[in-house]
């Protein structure tokens, strides 16, 4: 065996790369709202992919907003994502989920063209399609069994979302190099990929360009209904504005339920390895790995309850490697330079959560662990609704309700 699935990764060569800011968000400017004025509409609690990709809709739309985030240590999902912008198997069990799902996708070359037009940031954008592997016949048989069952679920979803299942021999077109330890894998058009931070810098180079009033550094404390809005207190001071947005990631558990809205969120912690740069190869991205426009290979895909630990180990790294290297045998000799460990954002059924609040109209909460697949639906279709308060009724099958009725009705 070659040095890539036997390398001994020792803890001084592990990079947590969620504590490494990718830029220092605190160094941005502040802008020059009083803070306890009511000269804002929204204020957004967050300031990830889901949070900015709303604010930059709102301020699209001409709202004065303000985005209170944390420092540059704060748990940012996006920092620890493989970049996939998603369809296929997204929504079992939730139709209305898989189709958002759908729209969003047609929805981001569009998106993407319009931040690198406002930016000159280039998302690394492609939608060339995309593979999730089967590593078994058994694997194959269930992948086959849920994806028609999501078809089932939504006629209308399944006029226009394309998937077939591929053989390995059929799969080896779209990855050259694929080994034989794979058996097959489902392949959709719809699918495609980024540069998660990439996106991420260009919400925020966007909404500055629009008037964002970004309070970095500025850690929520309480939120408090008012007669006419709500008020933030931060670790920095006060805000107030006539709506609120809790966009908080891992934050809402605690912050939700101040203005009546659901908290059901829980991490769930992903590791990922990257090989060294290496000559690029025309290959369809998949979950399992992909490789990145410059050169690395992104290996991930792997789920564990452990609360708030970022950390890696060396047994999942192991196994990481070795299932990079069955893929992809020529893998066998590549170098491994960074692993780290990041958290995603959890519901209860892993599905998003989207609702207003009915206690204290004007508050609403958003969580999702597929903010760069949904990004171009947060900042268009989702941002509108909030605008218009309609997205109570809208997306009413994404309340936290369904939790409560779940519990009272398994």
């Amino acid at each position: 065996m070659g040095r890539f699935h036997n390398i001994r990764i020792s803890s001084w060569q592990l990079l947590v790369l969620d504590r490494i800011p990718f830029t220092s968000l605190s160094s941005m400017p502040y802008h020059s709202q009083e803070a306890n004025g009511m000269q804002r509409d929204f204020l957004i609690i967050g300031g990830g992919v889901v949070g900015m990709a709303v604010a930059y809709g709102l301020l699209r739309a001409g709202q004065r907003v303000t985005v209170l985030d944390g420092s540059d240590d704060t748990l940012r999902a996006s920092r620890g994502n493989a970049g996939l912008t998603w369809v296929q198997g997204k929504g079992a069990g939730m139709p209305a989920y898989a189709e958002l799902s759908f729209e969003a996708s047609l929805a981001w070359p569009e998106f993407a063209d319009e931040l690198k037009e406002r930016t000159g940031i280039d998302l690394e954008y492609e939608r060339r399609g995309g593979v999730d592997l089967c590593f078994d016949q058994e694997e194959a048989e269930a992948r086959q069994r849920e994806y028609s069952a999501i078809q089932a679920a939504s006629p209308s979803l399944a006029r226009r979302f394309r998937w077939e299942y591929l053989d390995r021999g059929s799969l080896a077109a779209h990855l050259p190099g694929l080994g034989e330890g794979v058996h097959g894998g489902t392949w959709s058009p719809h699918d495609g990929h980024c540069n998660p931070l990439y996106l991420l810098r260009a919400l925020f180079a966007a909404s500055r360009t629009l008037g964002l009033d970004y309070r970095p550094a500025s850690e929520v404390l309480s939120l408090t209904p008012l007669k006419n809005g709500f008020r933030a207190d931060t670790s920095r001071g006060a805000y107030e504005a006539e709506r609120l947005i809790v966009a908080a990631g891992l934050g809402s558990a605690a912050l939700a339920p101040m203005v009546g809205l659901s908290g059901a969120v829980h991490p769930v912690r992903g590791q990922v390895l990257v090989t060294e740069r290496m000559p690029k190869i025309d290959q369809l991205p998949t979950p399992q790995i992909r490789q990145t426009a410059s050169g690395g290979y992104l290996v991930g895909d792997t789920q564990e309850a452990v609360g708030f630990d970022r950390g890696v180990t060396l047994t999942l790294m192991q196994q990481l490697a070795e299932r990079a290297v069955r893929i992809f045998p020529f893998l066998d000799h590549a170098r491994l330079v960074r692993a780290w460990g990041a958290l995603r954002v959890m519901t209860p059924d892993g599905n998003p959560l989207y609702e207003a609040s009915r206690q204290y109209p004007g508050a609403y909460g958003l969580s999702s662990h597929s903010g760069i697949s949904l990004a171009a639906f947060h900042a268009g279709d989702l941002a509108e609704s909030i605008l218009q308060d309609s997205l109570g009724h809208e997306y009413a099958e994404f309340s936290g309700a369904r939790f409560t009725r779940s519990v009272l009705h398994p």
